[in-house]
């Protein structure tokens, strides 16, 4: 079985939905992870907003399955935020926001069209400044998660967290960077220790661990399989740096002084760790085996989609459309040998693999918020 190739589309943030249909086409994807933001939230860092989330219904649902089924494409959609910490108004509105998610792949199909919710979990610094504080914010995500959970599994929809630790959600004047829960395996672990629900997994981007100098090969060899849904495709290239180590992030003080000193501080609060977003194939080289990653994936039996997510500088920083969509090409060209069988075209994902999705009509059912769970 082929594994697809999607596109995550915070990059392109710019289009609209048929827009980027049709530079999915172009580019030769089999799928889209939509990105759902909350028009009025508080990130401005790769979101995108292409669904209608306010207004959707049975009828909308309808017409997005019938849109993606013409153009042979499958879907997912997400939005990742704070969802345990940070502004408590801001807190509240993204859990509700991933309650209308739900709602939304629930009314698609949910897992009997494999459309699942992506999100982050976020973390609480108020809790996390005390003793024992990781321990609490997991006990934080499970208040507050096993409700949302529950309401996914009623529905028959599967909730899943990406890995980012989301190193620039704070100022750099703080001498931490970890902002999300689910940065590391071991707290994905013991998430599912505390809600012990089949309808949450993960989607995992081994970039993150690359530049945590974590080797994704081991992640996956001590990852439940079955709790692993999606793989992000991004890389890092990673920059020694003799100044602040690679272990910890750069911290901010004085800038005269470091002038002074010759040495570096942060430019921003995303610049805390040394390295530079890429995507395989496409300039410059990275830090990870992609080889050596997809070959224990296929031996643990991983059969789920890999998703193009373009942050990388020299594509969606730079800009230009161009450069996006040749990013994502490339990226394609660069997974196709480790993917697709060779055939009379060269690396073609079959097409006796393109499943259409169900034409399901589910029950309309009202919107719920987090104080009604």
């Amino acid at each position: 079985m082929a594994n697809p190739i999607w596109i995550m589309t915070s990059a392109f943030d710019t289009l609209n939905l048929d827009q980027t249909i049709a530079k999915a086409t172009e580019i030769g994807v089999q799928g889209l992870d939509l990105c759902v933001f909350r028009r009025d939230g508080s990130r401005n860092d790769f979101v995108a907003t292409h669904l209608d989330y306010e207004n959707f219904g049975t009828e909308e649902a309808k017409a997005i399955l019938d849109k993606f089924n013409s153009h042979n494409l499958r879907l997912s959609i997400g939005a990742f935020e704070n969802l345990i910490g940070g502004d408590p108004i801001h807190r509240v509105k993204n859990q509700n926001h991933l309650l209308r998610l739900i709602r939304m792949a629930y009314l698609m199909g949910g897992d009997d069209n494999d459309i699942k919710v992506g999100t982050f979990i976020g973390y609480n610094h108020e809790l996390g400044n005390q003793e024992g504080g990781f321990e609490k914010n997991l006990l934080e995500y499970q208040k507050v998660f096993t409700p949302i959970i529950k309401y996914a599994e009623d529905l028959g929809v599967t909730v899943l967290y990406e890995n980012c630790p989301m190193e620039g959600w704070r100022s750099e004047r703080y001498s931490g960077s970890f902002n999300n829960l689910t940065g590391v395996l071991a707290a994905r672990k013991l998430m599912y220790e505390l809600i012990p629900s089949p309808n949450h997994g993960e989607i995992y981007d081994p970039s993150h661990d690359v530049w945590q100098h974590t080797d994704p090969v081991e992640v996956i060899r001590n990852t439940d399989m079955s709790r692993l849904k999606r793989i992000h495709v991004k890389s890092t290239r990673n920059n020694p740096d003799p100044f602040w180590g690679n272990m910890y992030p750069n911290q901010a003080v004085d800038p005269i002084l470091a002038k002074k000193a010759g040495v570096p501080i942060p430019a921003s609060s995303w610049d805390r760790h040394h390295y530079e977003a890429t995507l395989p194939g496409f300039g410059l080289g990275d830090s990870m085996d992609w080889r050596a990653f997809i070959t224990i994936l296929k031996e643990k039996g991983f059969t789920g989609p890999f998703e193009i997510e373009n942050e990388a500088v020299l594509s969606k920083q730079t800009g230009n459309m161009g450069a996006i969509v040749q990013g994502c090409k490339a990226a394609v060209m660069n997974m196709a040998p480790l993917l697709w069988e060779l055939g009379e075209q060269g690396y073609e994902f079959p097409k006796s693999e393109v499943k259409p999705l169900f034409e399901i009509s589910r029950r309309d059912i009202p919107l719920v918020t987090m104080d009604k769970l």
